[in-house]
């Protein structure tokens, strides 16, 4: 196994472990928002116990989300130093701008919020948090939009050996960042409204075995339970659209993903869309399927669309090219050295076709197990407990943050082989003076490090949800100004 292969399993770990957290911390900073909000409009205690109590879980789901990200940052340097060179110029400005604005306004704000329960008044205090979400969203912004330049780079040239920025507003009116963007910042809503029905719809359960629960409790967790599921199941609705726009996008940028994701080998017009294909062990024909004829043309927005056979004679005519033919300047202007590369165009089918599915058949596993919810705890019913209600209540968060990884699996994957579509091959990204024997090393460590990290969160976790709704303790602004703040929970 080469090092370009064991770094990339290095970064696939570490990357997945870490967006693990990442769907929480964007959407519950703004479903805890809209909680405190609601509190603030309406002075009841629901309200106020339902922030504290889901605003602990988001603290320490953050938390970890900040200790695996940094890593990230490292390996740019350590394993892809080649990558690095040749797109700093353009990647570096987005995830500097994520640091400098987005990182220190939603870590100053939320410091805020969480030391100054007894410091500032409601207004400003709930001024925090919105400010503290509203940072998570702008970090999400430049992530995306350095992600989707990778898918397709734009606003940029060939100069010196490396690629140049020359249109940073190009980059950020990415077509497919503006398709990319919403579609994953819906999918963490998705998540998070799980995570929240889950939580609640578990604590109905609980409440359900106790002879004489207490009615505030039920009543609580009854409105924890509805505002998760219906965030969820809206979401779930609005990703279907802007699913269906970022494939669009996607098939005209990168027609070989698109044609990977549904194991189509030759063009067709008309396209049916693949519910179970078999290909042949060299990857160049199917040999069995299962297809719905026209759905494809229909989510790809083309009549005719590209099979794998297809492309790549293509892309050994005429090299790179996206579906209408057409490349960007940077594409155009790295032809000529992609012409001495040996690159097979193909990325790993089965990979590829797999992860769309899962993707999509875990989004409307979770939209079932909303609406379902909502259906069993109708009118005031106490949901029954048992193994199975338990099951469906950690199937919520987890069927959703499933999806959301092997969504990016999909993307990530679905571009190989180009670590930047059509110019830089994965292979020529690594960092030459680094040997596969540090990067196992250092796999093998951060591997170890972030299971234990697991244990910790899951156990952190566990141990707050199953202590339930905080005491609705009095919130007012003190007297004492220079009282220093105090954590309040």
């Amino acid at each position: 196994m080469g090092s370009d292969t064991i770094a990339r399993w290095q970064f696939g770990i570490t990357t997945v472990y870490h967006y693990f957290f990442v769907p929480v911390t964007i959407a519950l900073s703004l479903l805890v928002a809209v909680l405190q909000t609601q509190w603030y409009r309406t002075g009841s205690d629901r309200y106020l116990r339902l922030t504290k109590f889901y605003g602990k879980l988001f603290l320490i789901n953050f938390a970890m989300g900040v200790v695996t990200g940094i890593v990230q940052e490292f390996q740019f340097g350590m394993n892809w130093s080649e990558y690095s060179r040749f797109v700093g110029d353009i990647f570096g400005a987005p995830l500097a701008l994520e640091a400098l604005i987005a990182f220190f306004l939603e870590s100053t704000f939320l410091g805020l919020w969480i030391f100054g329960w007894d410091k500032l008044s409601r207004g400003k205090h709930l001024a925090m948090i919105w400010l503290a979400s509203v940072g998570t969203l702008i970090s999400s912004v430049f992530i995306i939009a350095a992600n989707s330049w990778m898918q397709n780079p734009v606003g940029a040239t060939y100069n010196n050996g490396r690629a140049e920025l020359v249109d940073f507003g190009a980059v950020l009116t990415n077509p497919i960042f503006l398709t990319q963007w919403p579609h994953t910042v819906i999918a963490a809503f998705i998540v998070a409204g799980g995570f929240i029905a889950g939580v609640a719809g578990w604590h109905l359960a609980t409440l359900a075995k106790q002879e004489n629960p207490k009615e505030e409790d039920v009543a609580t967790f009854r409105t924890a339970t509805k505002f998760g599921a219906i965030t969820l199941i809206v979401a779930s609705l609005l990703i279907i659209v802007s699913g269906d726009l970022l494939g669009k996008q996607m098939t005209q940028v990168q027609p070989m993903k698109m044609a990977a994701a549904e194991a189509l080998y030759t063009t067709e017009t008309n396209a049916a869309f693949s519910i179970f294909t078999v290909g042949s062990l060299d990857g160049s024909k199917e040999v069995f399927s299962i297809k719905v004829p026209g759905v494809l043309s229909i989510l790809a927005g083309q009549s005719t669309v590209k099979g794998i056979n297809d492309i790549k004679a293509d892309y050994a005519k005429t090299g790179y090219a996206q579906a209408d033919g057409s490349t960007n300047a940077l594409q155009k202007e790295f032809a000529s050295k992609l012409k001495s590369m040996n690159v097979d165009p193909t990325p790993n089918i089965v990979v590829s076709y797999w992860t769309f599915r899962i993707m999509m058949g875990l989004g409307f596993l979770t939209l079932i197990l909303g609406a379902w919810l909502l259906w069993v705890t109708k009118k005031g019913a106490l949901p029954k407990p048992g193994k199975l209600w338990t099951a469906m209540m950690f199937g919520l968060p987890l069927a959703p943050l499933f999806a959301n990884s092997f969504g990016w699996i999909f993307t990530e994957m679905g571009r190989q082989p180009w670590i930047v579509a059509g110019v830089i091959p994965t292979s020529y990204a690594v960092s030459p003076t680094v040997s596969a024997g540090e990067i196992w090393f250092t796999m093998i460590v951060y591997t170890l490090v972030y299971g234990a990290l697991a244990v910790v969160e899951v156990g952190l976790m566990f141990r707050y949800i199953k202590k339930g709704l905080p005491d609705a303790a009095p919130v007012e602004k003190i007297v004492d100004e220079d009282a220093p703040l105090s954590f309040a929970y």
